[in-house]
This record gives structure tokens, sequence and C-alpha cells, in this order.
């Protein structure tokens, strides 16, 4: 399938487009997946409802929870496209994410209950996966939760959390079987953050900022109707949000931005009274980056194309999802290498470039590489899924 030109989707950019210039939630421009200030909190949850209260988001929820009943393939995708090229946000936390897991595995109960929340930006959600020790080895997670009656009793640590300090509800993986098979005995749990026994911590970062979170879980109790599918089949309700993160429709125009950034800085920058964009070293690095770039592009709507004709495997994203990461942390570097001594300039500082950007992107950047499964443990996935080789 080829992702071509299309008026359906041609008058979707323009109402985006016309929405984030009337409505959007002005944020500061800063590298990666950063988390809001606490003020910023009410006007991003208006945004949310406004997202999808124009059916912009969630258009492939069952209709009678607010999606539409033939939607375009790439609906979601060139919206996410349309707000990262206007710097505009999408929802904030990981509401799409157990959305998917609630639409696919839940009760009707659950769908009435949370769904809607969702929509209206009532509910934000974190996702509570990743572990001390178990990152991106997932199903090595070591959280548990042992039934007592109409309730589980959770106790564990969760650790990079994004959003946490800001969220209602998460999306919880415990184990429930300690003595079965590692992918066998996981469960998923829809869990309010305001829980007694649930304590959040904000981790400062190199960046100066706090992203993300640690969450520790004391005998937090959790009703068994939160149980999201079946008790020790949570590893099936995750792999599809997984799937999900890994893949960005919004990755590539960052990248681009990026590039043109580039561009605009050894252009401006001298070195013995000559522009470093005329040295032909530097040319040549900064043309092999645009190559990249274009190539990032093209893999990305290979992917989706793939995706969309349901030809697609698990592969696809963690290649996607590696090449981004690898080639966002090249253009950091080498952003940050052509200022030689302003590399150490950041923000509000007069003589910084851009502000500081390309300093706190080349401080973010390593995080791309190892967020949503480390590159190492995704090409393994590659080697296996993709190209069937033994493990």
């Amino acid at each position: 399938m080829r992702l071509g030109q299309d008026p359906e989707l041609d008058d979707l950019r323009r109402r985006v487009r016309e929405l984030c210039t009337d409505s959007a939630p002005r944020r500061p421009h800063k590298a990666g997946v950063r988390a809001p200030e606490a003020s910023e909190i009410p006007a991003l949850r208006k945004w949310t409802a406004e997202l999808y209260g124009r059916q912009l988001l969630g258009v492939n929820w069952p209709v009678e929870y607010g999606g539409l009943p033939d939607p375009h393939p790439r609906h979601e995708a060139v919206v996410s496209e349309e707000l990262a090229k206007a710097g505009a946000p999408m929802p904030v936390g990981g509401g799409l994410l157990a959305a998917s897991a609630i639409i696919d595995f839940g009760t009707e109960e659950q769908k009435t209950f949370y769904l809607p929340r969702i929509r209206s930006g009532e509910h934000i959600w974190c996702q509570l996966f990743s572990e001390p020790g178990a990152g991106s080895d997932l199903a090595g997670l070591h959280t548990r939760a042992r039934r007592e009656g109409d309730h589980y009793v959770v106790d564990g640590q969760k650790v990079w959390t994004t959003n946490g300090h800001h969220a209602d509800w998460g999306y919880l993986l415990a184990r429930t079987d300690a003595d079965a098979p590692k992918h066998k005995g996981i469960t998923a749990f829809a869990i309010n953050m305001k829980s007694p026994g649930v304590q959040v911590r904000p981790l400062r970062e190199i960046t100066g900022t706090a992203d993300f979170n640690e969450i520790f879980l004391d005998g937090v109790k959790v009703p068994v109707e939160n149980v999201i599918g079946e008790e020790n089949k949570g590893w099936m309700v995750t792999t599809s949000s997984l799937a999900r993160e890994r893949s960005s429709a919004g990755g590539g125009v960052t990248l681009f931005r990026a590039l043109d950034d580039l561009v605009d800085l050894v252009s401006s920058t001298t070195r013995d009274d000559a522009r470093l964009i005329d040295r032909g070293e530097v040319r040549c690095e900064v043309g092999r980056l645009a190559a990249a770039v274009q190539v990032n592009a093209l893999l990305s709507a290979y992917g989706e194309s793939r995706a969309v004709a349901g030809t697609g495997d698990a592969a696809d994203a963690a290649l996607s999802k590696v090449f981004f990461g690898e080639i966002n942390l090249a253009l950091a570097e080498y952003g940050m290498s052509v200022q030689a001594g302003d590399s150490i300039r950041v923000e509000g500082d007069p003589a910084a470039h851009a502000d500081g950007w390309w300093q706190d992107a080349f401080l973010y950047a390593r995080a791309f590489t190892i967020a949503g499964g480390t590159n190492e443990v995704l090409r393994n996935l590659v080697a296996e899924r993709g190209l069937g080789l033994p493990r």
C-alpha cells in the first residue's frame, strides 16, 4: 500500500492546523517528551477534551464511546503529525495506551466509566510498567498483587513513570502468580493514583526537569473489578500498548525540525572568518544526517503502510524506534560539536544558539535510546521476530 495524497486527509490537516492556531496551549519548546508544570495541567485537560470532542483523536474507538463509524486508517497518524508541526501537545499522560487496553480487553462497566473520562481530560493516566532491574525486560517485573476477597493488595516499586505526578489513574502490571513462567503470571490493573499506599517521587534529571517518577506501592488495595482482561493474562493486554508507544507519527517531524535548525546553526557559525557550512567536511556530515532523517521518514511510512494493509509485524515498530533514537542522538551530538566552546552555553544565556535548545536536546537524546524498550533489546526483537534468528 502507498501513502499518497487524499482529499479527506487534506481537510483533516486543515482542521487540525486551524484548531492549533486558535486553541492550542503554548508550551516551552523543549526536546523530547517533557512533563508539564502543575500550572499547565488545567489547560491541557481542556485541550484533551477539545481534541477528542472534535473527533480528532479516539476515532478508532467504538462509536458508542465517541469513535467514528468508518475512520480513515491514517487519521490519528495525520493528527499527530500536524500537532507536532504546530508545536502543539498531544494529551498529557498515557490515556491512549490505557484506552487501547480497556477497549480491547475491558468490561462494559470499565468502558462506560473510564473512556468518557479519558476523552474529557478528567482522568490523566500514567503507565506503571518499568521497574528497577526490569525496565526493558518487562516480564521480569517483581511488583506483586495478591487476591484478598474482593480486592488485590499490591506491593512493589515502579520507575521512569512519565507524568506519574500528574496522574489520576495508573495502568499497572503486577505479578499475580509467582510460580508461573515470566510471561504467564502477570495481570493488568487500573489503579487509582490517590489510593492509600501510593507514593509518587519525581526524579530530577540531568536536564534539570522532573519528567519521570518513581512510584512506591505499599499495601495498595485495588478492587477486583479493576482487573483489565483476565487474571494472569496481562501480557496479552500489554503487547498492543507497547507497540503503540514505540511508534510515533510525530517523531519524524521533530527530526526534520532539528535538521533545519542544524543547517541554520552551521550556516550562522563562523570559524577563522569562514562559515562552517562552506567547509566540505561539515557539508558532508550535514548531508549524511539529512539522508538519515529522510530514511527515517520513509521507514516510518513503510511501517505505517504495512500496518494499514494488515501485513505488519512486531519488528516494524521496534526497528522504527531504534532508527529514530540513533538519528536523534547523532543530530544532538553533532549540533553540540559544531558549537565548540559555546556548547556550554545554556538556556537564558544571550549567546546560546536557539536559547540553549541544543544543549537540552543533547542531555535528553540518550533517553530515546532507552525509553520504550532499550535499543539493544529491540534489536533482539527485530532479529528474532523479524528475521527469524534463534534466541
